[in-house]
């Protein structure tokens, strides 16, 4: 019985606990921000452009053409639906998003040719954009503040490096057209329009740009 007892303690004694395995959690599943709110019912001035854009790339990647529904509108996702009311004539007409202007203060929408010709504007006219459905693209707007274009290579590098040291990243985008080259000078990484409308306020104030123009860049 004392060897049986003994025997028993000795078994006990080489026994290993199990080995205490920590499990990490699995990481928080990351959602995407949701796109900003859109502005319904924009009134401003529309404009059109035909050649020498036509042929040429638009801001979207798409060949641009002047003989399709399309617009250009500085923050609206690509593959917006817009109808656009003329004010002036009360004609109206439904284009997509697939380029990025006017870059001329007070003007809210570039027409393609054949849209400007379906609404008889024959210049600008005054308009009311209603969107009719956003683009496909679930990704959330990364928008800047364009502050310039330059003929001058030289002049948009300067103004790059100096406003860039208070308020970067800033960017230089190359444009063609069509009669001259130009290069933009865009500063700014921001997830809505609101924080790009206070950079631009910013910049003015800070004597950095006179006009200035919110874009969105994807």
């Amino acid at each position: 019985m004392a060897a049986a007892l003994l025997l028993s303690a000795s078994g006990c004694l080489h026994r290993h606990k199990a080995p205490h395995v920590t499990r990490r959690a699995p990481p928080p599943t990351r959602t995407a921000p949701a796109p900003g709110p859109i502005t319904q019912g924009e009134e401003g001035i529309a404009s059109w452009y035909g050649r020498p854009y036509h042929g040429r790339p638009a801001a979207s990647g798409e060949i641009y053409n002047m003989y399709a529904m399309t617009a250009a509108h500085r923050t609206l996702p690509f593959g917006t639906e817009v109808r656009v009311h003329d004010l002036e004539n009360g004609h109206d007409v439904t284009v997509r998003i697939n380029d990025r202007g006017p870059f001329v203060e007070g003007r809210i929408i570039d027409l393609s040719y054949a849209a400007a010709q379906a609404m008889e504007m024959p210049g600008v006219a005054r308009v009311r954009l209603e969107i009719m459905g956003l683009g496909a693209s679930p990704e959330a707007g990364i928008f800047a503040v364009q502050i310039g274009a330059f003929r001058d290579r030289g002049n948009a590098e300067r103004l790059k490096a100096r406003v860039e040291a208070r308020y970067g990243p800033a960017v230089i985008q190359g444009f063609d057209r069509g009669d001259d080259y130009f290069y933009r000078v865009r500063v700014g990484h921001e997830s809505s329009e609101d924080a790009a409308r206070d950079l631009a306020q910013k910049l003015r104030g800070a004597n950095l740009a006179t006009e200035t123009f919110v874009v969105r860049m994807n």
